[in-house]
């Protein structure tokens, strides 16, 4: 799970989810809970989140509450703060938190809505949705991945999220349908069981294209199927893996 910008037309990068721009060096040592020691903080994820053009005040407002040293491994604590994707486990990388603002702005969220994420990774995303919406269904296809993220997510104590560890593009039915779902892989076009559960009226935003070179797409639900609404923003981001994604193991 991840996304970075590619840079185009003198716009800067984003990758493993989001917009990958030049940042500051590496901030000081803030532990595991983001203390303050005088380095960056989630103020300075909002200035760039506005930079890259979200203009949702809710939606900065979540990522102002919400301690991106808590959902990244205790190594990369350092660049918690910075908008820069960090890797994780397995060859993962989380998704840069500019391009996470500009993908959760698109979906449009109002408080009332329940939404599928495909791609927990280590839950800063799912925590960010879990401060916009009344219930987030996430999925994650590593189990080591998701028991971390769940860990995490009950450490900052967001009751209104559920992690599983299955194929994400699959969905999960039982809980459908879904208000808006989010898919932090790239794949050249939305798995049907995400379509099949969303709701009509609803929206989904993902990545299309290899893997490595894609358009975050803005799709609705409409009566006769899923209608593309825009193109968020040009980004990089690992493959979609699974049943309706890629075969797992194929080389990107």
């Amino acid at each position: 799970m991840s996304g970075t910008p590619w840079t185009t037309a003198g716009r800067p990068e984003r990758v493993g989810g989001a917009v990958m721009s030049p940042g500051p060096g590496a901030a000081p040592d803030r532990g595991d809970r983001g203390e303050d020691l005088g380095g960056p903080g989630p103020e300075d994820l909002v200035r760039a989140s506005r930079a890259a053009g979200v203009r949702d005040e809710r939606v900065l407002e979540a990522l102002r509450g919400v301690q991106r040293a808590d959902f990244v491994p205790r190594a990369e604590a350092v660049s918690a703060y910075l908008d820069v994707p960090v890797p994780l486990p397995h060859g993962q990388v989380t998704t840069q938190p500019s391009l996470v603002a500009l993908m959760v702005e698109a979906l449009g969220l109002t408080g009332g809505e329940r939404v599928l994420e495909i791609g927990t990774g280590y839950g800063f995303q799912t925590a960010v949705l879990a401060r916009l919406a009344r219930e987030v269904v996430s999925v994650e296809r590593l189990p080591d991945l998701a028991g971390r993220a769940r860990r995490r997510l009950t450490r900052a104590g967001i009751g209104n999220v559920s992690v599983t560890a299955a194929d994400g593009t699959l969905g999960v039915p039982g809980q459908a349908p879904y208000d808006a779902v989010v898919v932090s892989a790239a794949f050249p076009e939305v798995p049907e069981p995400l379509v099949e559960q969303l709701r009509v009226g609803g929206r989904l935003v993902q990545p299309i294209g290899p893997g490595g070179r894609e358009q975050v797409c803005l799709y609705e639900r409409t009566p006769g199927g899923l209608a593309l609404r825009r193109t968020v923003v040009p980004a990089r981001f690992v493959r979609l893996y699974g049943a309706h994604g890629y075969p797992p193991g194929t080389a990107s």
